[in-house]
């Protein structure tokens, strides 16, 4: 019997860099470049990378939310708990992250997260998502062929 190995983080299977602009409670814009990730391991969510320079501890923040909730702030008004986004004009979004440091308000370009959702919907279908075999088969050991 061979010890286990240790695995490595699979890669993002999408990563698409993206400009955007951090609206100030002054509602001043500042340039932002981000970088938008869509992997397999995590089918149901998106990730978004915001460079140092823009959190409050002047450190590296990423945020992750349901990749649905993406699809529909495209369109209309929507938000659970931490995140909401909503289109801004027919040319943007704004996504609003809240935390208990305090909340951020991002406008991307519309049509830079289309082209990043239709991308990742090359990865893993709409409706193709799974929680992986790891997952399923420790709820199917839980239960027990309840």
């Amino acid at each position: 019997m061979h010890p286990a190995q240790p695995t490595m983080p699979t890669p993002p299977a999408l990563e698409q860099r993206a400009r955007a602009r951090l609206i100030t409670p002054d509602y001043d814009e500042v340039p932002v470049r981000t970088t938008l990730r869509y992997t397999p391991d995590d089918p149901f969510a998106v990730h978004i990378d915001f460079p140092a320079g823009v959190s409050a501890d002047d450190v590296n923040v990423t945020w992750a939310f349901a990749r649905a909730l993406l699809a529909e702030g495209l369109d209309r008004p929507t938000g659970i708990g931490d995140v909401h986004l909503w289109p801004y004009g027919s040319a943007h979004t704004v996504l609003e992250l809240r935390s208990p440091h305090g909340m951020a308000m991002i406008r991307f370009d519309t049509p830079t997260l289309r082209r990043f959702l239709r991308r990742s919907y090359a990865v893993v279908a709409l409706g193709g998502e799974t929680l992986g075999p790891a997952f399923e088969g420790g709820l199917a050991s839980l239960l027990d062929g309840v």
